[in-house]
C-alpha cells in the first residue's frame, strides 16, 4: 500500500486500520484527505489480505469534524481540482459534492469497514459513518450535525444516517444544528451505535470484531455486506428475490468444503455475549 499524506495504515490479522490523521485540523477532510481516502478504498479492492476494514480517528479530540471549510470552502478557491470542488457549478442542478469521493461504498468496496469513533463525529463525517457497516463508540464521543447554525441546508449529510437513525433522532440532529449533541450512550439507546466502551478500550474492542469477522470466509462475507445493503434499498419480496442471486454470487464450494471441516471437527467458536 501507498503512503498517504492525511492517513494512516497498517495491517493486522486480516484486518487494516485506516486512520484519518490531521488531529491538528480535528481530522476535518481537506482535498489531500479526499484524495487520499479515494485511494486507499479503491487500493483495498484489490488487497486480498485484508479481509475487513475499521475506520477511526487520530487524537481523541475528534473522529472527524467534517469538510475543512477553511480550505475546501475558502473564498478565491477557484483554483480546486473540479473533482474536488464543493457548490454548485453553472447551475443548481450540478452540485459537487465531496460525498462523491470519500466513502467505501460510493467507491464500490464491499470488503465489511467498522467505524471506532471517539471524541466529535459531526456533519461530513457522516458521509463515511454511512457507509459503515456499525459503529463502535467510545464513551466520549459525541454526534452533531452544524450545517443549520452555519447557513447551510443539512441535506447530504443526515441522508445518509437515515439507514442508521429513527426519522425523529436525525430530524432533532439536523434541526438543533451546533446547539446540541448525541452522546454515545443516547446513540447506543436508539441503535445506531452497536457498542459503548470507555476510550482506552476502544481499539481492542474494534480490533476484537473485525479479527474475527475477518477469520471467516472471504465470499460469504462479501456477499452477506453487499446483499443486506441492496436489501436495505428495496421492499421485502425484491430484496427476497436479489437475495437468491446474492446467494448463487457468494456461494462456491471451497468455502462450504472449509465451513464443513470447522463443523464436523467438533470444535466450537469461542463467543462473547454482548
Amino acid at each position: 500500500m501507498a503512503d498517504y499524506e492525511t492517513l494512516l495504515y497498517e495491517e493486522t490479522e486480516g484486518v487494516a486500520w485506516v486512520t484519518l490523521n490531521r488531529p491538528e485540523r480535528l481530522n476535518a477532510f481537506n482535498i489531500q484527505m479526499q484524495r487520499d481516502l479515494q485511494t486507499v478504498w479503491r487500493a483495498l479492492r484489490r488487497n486480498d489480505d485484508v479481509r475487513c476494514v475499521v475506520l477511526t480517528g487520530a487524537g481523541d479530540r475528534a473522529f472527524c469534524t467534517g469538510i475543512d471549510r477553511e480550505e475546501t470552502m475558502g473564498a478565491g478557491r477557484d483554483d480546486r481540482p473540479e473533482e474536488f470542488r464543493v457548490g454548485s457549478v453553472g447551475t443548481p442542478f450540478q452540485f459537487d459534492d465531496p460525498g462523491h469521493v470519500i466513502g467505501p461504498k460510493t467507491n464500490d468496496l464491499w470488503k465489511p469497514v467498522i467505524a471506532a469513533v471517539r471524541g466529535m463525529a459531526c456533519g461530513g463525517a457522516f458521509y463515511l459513518l454511512g457507509e459503515c457497516e456499525f459503529l463502535i463508540a467510545s464513551d466520549d464521543a459525541t454526534f452533531f450535525d452544524p450545517h443549520v447554525t452555519y447557513g447551510m441546508i443539512a441535506a447530504f449529510e443526515p441522508t445518509n444516517m437515515l439507514h442508521l437513525m429513527p426519522f425523529p433522532e436525525i430530524m432533532r440532529l439536523s434541526l438543533l444544528g451546533a446547539h446540541e449533541r448525541m452522546s454515545a450512550q443516547r446513540a447506543h439507546q436508539i441503535g445506531m451505535v452497536s457498542e459503548v466502551v470507555p476510550a482506552d478500550e476502544l481499539r481492542d474492542a474494534a480490533q476484537w470484531v473485525a479479527s474475527r469477522i475477518a477469520s471467516q470466509p472471504t465470499l460469504p462475507i462479501q456477499g452477506t455486506v453487499r446483499n443486506l445493503w441492496h436489501a436495505r434499498d428495496m421492499n421485502r419480496s425484491q430484496a427476497l428475490a436479489m437475495a437468491y442471486a446474492m446467494v448463487g454470487l457468494g456461494t462456491d464450494q471451497a468455502s462450504i468444503d472449509e465451513g464443513q471441516r470447522a463443523f464436523s471437527s467438533g470444535k466450537r467458536v469461542d463467543w462473547k455475549l454482548r
